[in-house]
Order: C-alpha cells, then structure tokens, then sequence
C-alpha cells in the first residue's frame, strides 16, 4: 500500500521539488520508502508502504527501454499469473513485484489492459513516446485517486492534501456539501472543491500534453439478478464457498506480518474462519468494544477466537477517543459524517501495532443483503398501492405539521411519488431534521428531493436499485473512504475479500429471495459458511461497527458538541437555523429524540471548515490557497 501524487504541464518543465512537497503530505501512507521520476512536463512520486518484494519493489518503475513509468497505490493479486503470461510473451522483468506487471500490459493493450487485473490499486503510467499520462482506479475505488484538470496541466494525487500542497486553487462546491448534508459524504465523483474530481471507479483518464483527455470505463458492478442464476441454492452455496476462499487466499499473499479485523459479525468471522484454515500459524485477530452492552461486540469475537485459537487482541474503547476527532477530520479532508470511523481509526492503530496488513470483512452487507433498510424498502413496497393523488395529500398533510408533531416524518414518506425517495428517507435519518434545520439555499433542489441518480433496476424494481446504490455509491463514498482513510492514518494495509470483484459478479446473479428470507439477509453467505461458525455467532442480531454517540452526547462529548454547534462562528454561516438547532439540541439532552446522526454530521462540517477554511470568510467565499493559482 502506498500513497501517490504527480502532475503534468501543459507548457513548461516539471520541478522535483514540487513534486517532493506533494508525497511529504502522505508520508503516512508509505513510510518505508519514497521515489520520484522527474523528465520534462511529468513529475511522478509515491511514497510507498512495502508489502511484496521489500527488496526490489523500489518505485516508480519503469518497463525495458524506459518510455514508460508507473506508480501504483495497492495491490495486484494476480500479478504472479499475468507476470508469467507476460514473460511467455518476451517481455522481460527486473523486479518481482506486482508492480512492474503494468507497464508490460501496458505496452500491450495501453488502457485495454487494465481489466485484466485483479486488486485494489490507483496507479499512474507516464508514456513518454505519446506524451500522455494514464490514471486508473480499481472497480470499487478501494483506493482513492483526486485529480484536478485544469488549462495549464494536471495534478493528482491519493488524497487531498497534495493538491493543497500543490498550490491548485479549491473553491469550495456548495452543491458537494449539499449532498454531505444530505448523506453524511460526499458521493463520487464530487469533492468539496469546485476544481477537483475523484477519479471514477472501475474508470480511467489519459491526459496529452497535446490535445483533449479521453475518458473510460472497464468495469461497472452488473444489475442484481442480471445475469442467469445459479441452477440451485445448494450448488450457489457451494460454488459462492469455493470463491471466497479463493479471494481469502489471494489477499494473504505478503512479504509481512498479516491478521484480521474481527467485528463478531458473519462477515469478519467468515473471513477468519477461511484465513485459518488455510494457515499454518495461528491468525492475528483485532477487536475493539464499549462499556455500553449495546454496542459491545466483544463476547461474539471472542467465540469465533476460540473456535480457531487465533492469536487475539481486543481493546476496550471510552468516551475519552473523542480527543481524536481533530486527528480523524484532517484524515479525510473533506466532511465525512459517519461517527464509525472512530473505532475504525482506533482498532487500525491497535492492529498496526502488530501487522502490516488486515484483512477485513467489508462489503458482505452489500453484496448479500445485509441491511434492515433494505427490508424497509421492501415493506415500503405497500405505499404504492395508496392513489398518487392521495399520496400527495399526505405530503401537503406532512408538510403543514409542526415539526415536533409525532408522525409527520412517516407521513411524509408515505407520500413520496418515488420509491427510492422513500428508501432515503428510511435509510437516512437525519434527512427529515435536515428538512426542518437548513437554510434554504442548503437544501437539495429538485421536485421530490431525489439528489443521487440511480438506474433504474430490473423486474425486481426498487430492492435492485436501492442494492445498486449500497454496493456503488453509499459503498465506495462511505465504507471505502472511511476504512481507507483510518488504516492509512497508521500505515496499516486493508484488504476486503468479499470485494474481490469475480465474487461481486456472483453475488449479483443470486436471487433476491435466496438471500432475503424470515426478515434476515445475507441467508446464501449464511448457508455457504455456516459450518465453520459457532452456532450461537450465528443465532447474534446484527449490531453494526457503530459507536454510543448518542450516550456521549449527553455525557462526556455534551460540552464539546454545544460548544461548536452555538458558536458564532458556526451560526454564522447561514447554514442552519439556529432556533431549531436549539431544539435538537434540547430534544436529544432530554431524551425525546435521537439526534446524535445529524449532530455529529453537523459537528464534523463545523471542525472540517475550520481546519480546512477560512473562518472569518462567508461561506460562499471561501476558497483554500487562494493566493497561488496553478
């Protein structure tokens, strides 16, 4: 795992130094090593984490004649398998890291190559002959790849700090911060800044010096049931079983220290159950746990612990990780409003400690159905029996009702014309606090509020396309993002098997009703790995990897929440009302309702503008480093 940053210029020689700056900011996603190519308008840099071939992995790397150079962040598991074709096809290899197997596909098959690989990557390829620079981003943007296009040249890098550092003017987006109020991220391929874009999942980008950039696609998560299915449930479990191991295995392979994140849950179990048996040692195990009961998943860990006498480390987490915060916020760079980052952040640094890389169990929810609000969207499903006219009635009902009236949110969701609409407003519990809080010009526009596009599915309708939106967009903005960054903030290399994509193909061929039975998901998995589980793991509730926010902001984190939420300094941006951030405010101290989602999301905006805008500006005016254009 790495970290990497560059630019090219439209007119005019690249400077060392200006790249040297970039890598500096992501020094903490590749300790081990740096290294830079510099040759007229390209500038390359990585910083690099060393994994595989810790001898002769030094990047960039370059193929034969040295026309071409590459950086990568991540991982290419088959890479011994294409390495060999590549050598059958005269190619020769200085290097036995993974690696250097791009430049050769590369010379190849130029951007056709890249859906050969399997992995996690975001990877730069210079092609001097051609003047042109490739970037390229793995099918479920495990790895985060920014990039800023703009007349002069372009500049990228894994995160947003090198863009900072590289001078490039940020204005902020307001529609990008809109979408964050609305979901707690900010989805792809928008950033907070007007000038800069995430590269697009299974996408890529060529840049000529000389010319337009083109764009593409190779890869894109097929329609749920889009595909034949399997001929029986028996033979899916099976056949399902067979390519989890498989992708388990693929991602032990390392040159370091490895072990797993262990949550109790079926996911994270599953993945140390296979990790074991094919092992000779004993697996490293990682959990984390509260004081609270309700959130401590610790006794479930430890059965699956037991069952394969894993080395197993576990740590209790207080309400003092609250001093975190400003750490966890310049980790991101942007507004990131999911508080299940702090545990993720704290069981990296404790793993970290001990391995180089884990191995998670990330991505079985969205795969396999594992969500309740799924099943809310389905039972949702009996809405659309009420007349449209009618349904409207209960909106203007909705919408005429105070906001502390009990019911007005489920009214008004009754009444949405669009079913997906009505899966946001379930899934999404601050959207109806949001409504009655924001200012209006920080409110979504749009007839029904329908902000994220989402295609629509096939004859299963809105459960394909509200499983569209989990494995895509909420995914790769949220989970992927979140566990990204935190790791990364200890040098800590994560690998997902359930995201490996040969398996995510398969899972979308399995009927909805193979997964979906007695009120529970993921029932395939569950069928498929149930042997190797305790029986009384399986028989668990699903908790989630959520923290107690609720409880802290009533305790230990009360005076820290009011103390920038009533600030001047955030009530003078005009976002929210303050009369009704007050009642929130009273409403959650008081026990009456919930609040702690958008709390915490609006306390993570407030402590993002102050760290990365300037405080004294209007929000409609702040911009990063507007003094040095690029």
């Amino acid at each position: 795992m790495c970290g990497i940053a560059g630019f090219v210029l439209r007119e005019g020689v690249a400077e060392h130094a200006a790249v040297r700056l970039m890598c500096d900011q992501i020094r903490h996603r590749g300790p081990d090593d740096e290294g830079y190519y510099v040759d007229g308008p390209c500038a390359l840099g990585i910083r690099r984490l060393s994994v595989i071939d810790l001898d002769t992995g030094h990047q960039p790397i370059a193929n034969e004649d040295g026309t071409l150079s590459v950086v990568l962040n991540g991982e290419i598991y088959n890479y011994r398998e294409l390495r060999q074709d590549l050598i059958a096809r005269g190619h020769r290899f200085r290097t036995n890291s993974d690696t250097e197997v791009l430049v050769h596909l590369y010379e190849d098959a130029a951007e056709a190559s890249i859906a050969r690989l399997r992995g996690m990557f975001a990877f730069a390829i210079w092609d001097a002959r051609r003047n042109e620079l490739l970037l390229a981003r793995d099918r479920f943007g495990k790895k985060p790849l920014y990039y800023a296009l703009l007349p002069n040249g372009l500049w990228f890098g894994s995160e947003l700090k090198c863009l900072h550092a590289a001078r490039v003017s940020l204005d902020l987006d307001r529609e990008a911060l809109q979408l964050y109020l609305q979901l707690g991220y900010i989805p792809e391929p928008a950033t907070p800044y007007r000038q800069v874009r995430k590269l697009t999942p299974g996408g890529w980008l060529a840049f000529p010096i000389r010319g337009d950039h083109r764009e593409g696609c190779y890869w894109k998560l097929p329609a749920s049931c889009g595909q034949a299915p399997p001929e029986s449930e028996k033979q899916a479990a099976l056949e399902l079983r067979k390519l989890f191991d498989e992708s388990v295995r693929l991602r032990m392979i390392a040159d370091v220290p490895l072990g797993a994140f262990l949550s109790g849950g079926l996911d994270s179990a599953s993945v140390v159950a296979s990790m074991a048996l094919q092992s000779s040692a004993p697996v490293k195990t990682f959990s984390i746990g509260f004081d609270e009961a309700g959130f401590n998943e610790l006794p479930a860990a430890k059965l699956i612990a037991k069952k394969y006498k894993t080395e197993h480390h576990e740590l209790i987490v207080r309400p003092d990780a609250v001093d975190l915060v400003p750490r966890i916020i310049r980790c991101f760079d942007e507004p990131f409003g999911d508080s299940s980052a702090i545990p993720t952040y704290i069981v990296s640094e404790f793993a970290a400690q001990h391995v180089k890389v884990v191995l998670t169990g990330d991505g079985g929810d969205e795969l396999f159905c594992g969500y309740d609000s799924l099943f809310d969207a389905d039972r949702a499903r009996r809405f659309d029996r009420i007349p449209l006219v009618l349904r409207h009635a209960l909106t203007a009902i909705s919408d005429r009702l105070p906001y502390s009236t009990y019911g007005k949110n489920y009214l008004h969701m009754m009444g949405r014309a669009d079913p997906m609409d009505r899966y946001f407003d379930l899934a999404y519990s601050q959207h109806a606090a949001c409504e009655a809080l924001l200012q209006k010009d920080w409110k979504r526009s749009g007839a029904d509020g329908n902000f994220i596009h989402v295609p629509a599915g096939d004859q299963a309708g809105i459960l394909s396309r509200v499983i569209q939106f989990q494995a895509t967009t909420q995914l790769t903005g949220d989970m992927l993002v979140k566990v990204d960054r935190m790791s990364m903030a200890h040098s800590l290399e994560v690998r997902c098997p359930l995201l490996d994509h040969k398996l995510a193909e398969f899972a979308m061929r399995i009927p909805l009703a193979w997964n979906m039975k007695n009120g529970r998901g993921k029932q395939l998995l569950r069928s498929a790995l149930a042997e190797r589980l305790p029986a009384e793991l399986l028989r668990l509730p699903k908790k989630g990897f959520a923290v107690p926010l609720a409880h802290w902001f009533r305790g230990s984190l009360r005076s820290f929440l009011r103390d920038h939420l009533t600030s001047r300094s955030f009530l003078n941006r005009g976002i929210v009302s303050e009369m009704i951030l007050m009642r929130l405010l009273d409403e959650h101290d008081r026990k009456r309702r919930d609040h702690n989602h958008v709390l915490w999301m609006l306390l993570m905006l407030e402590l993002w503008f102050r760290e990365f805008a300037t405080p004294s500006a209007p929000v409609s005016q702040y911009g990063i480093r507007r003094a040095a254009h690029v």
